[in-house]
């Protein structure tokens, strides 16, 4: 039983970074067409393509999805300092913030129920 908990928490992670994958798509998009910013687009496309191939398990979830929501904390905090305003970045780094804290929650958790999932 305790295995069969730790897939389904590991795919509560999955849909939690499809749904900021998209998210941060849409954000690169919104960005592109309403400022003509070329940079957001592809720096949303840059991020979301290996999240993307995480949550596929193409590439490890853990640890490349921390790390990567981690850097857009980063990103998303630098713009926020230089624009001093709160939308968007400052709420994506909120919102970033807040899926890296679930997804790694979730595999802490998972990780406790299972030890056999750790490799």
């Amino acid at each position: 039983m305790a295995f069969h908990s730790s897939v389904i928490a590991l795919n509560s992670a999955v849909i939690v970074l499809w749904i900021y994958i998209v998210l941060l798509l849409a954000g690169g998009l919104m960005g592109f067409l309403k400022a003509g910013s070329k940079i957001s687009l592809i720096a949303s496309v840059a991020f979301a393509v290996p999240l993307a191939l995480c949550a596929r398990a193409v590439i490890p979830l853990f640890p490349f999805a921390p790390i990567l929501l981690g850097l857009l904390v980063l990103v998303f905090a630098v713009r926020y300092a230089k624009g001093k305003k709160f939308m968007p970045s400052g709420l994506m780094a909120v919102v970033t913030t807040l899926v890296l804290m679930i997804v790694c929650w979730i595999y802490e958790t998972s990780v406790a129920v299972s030890p056999a999932m750790t490799h």
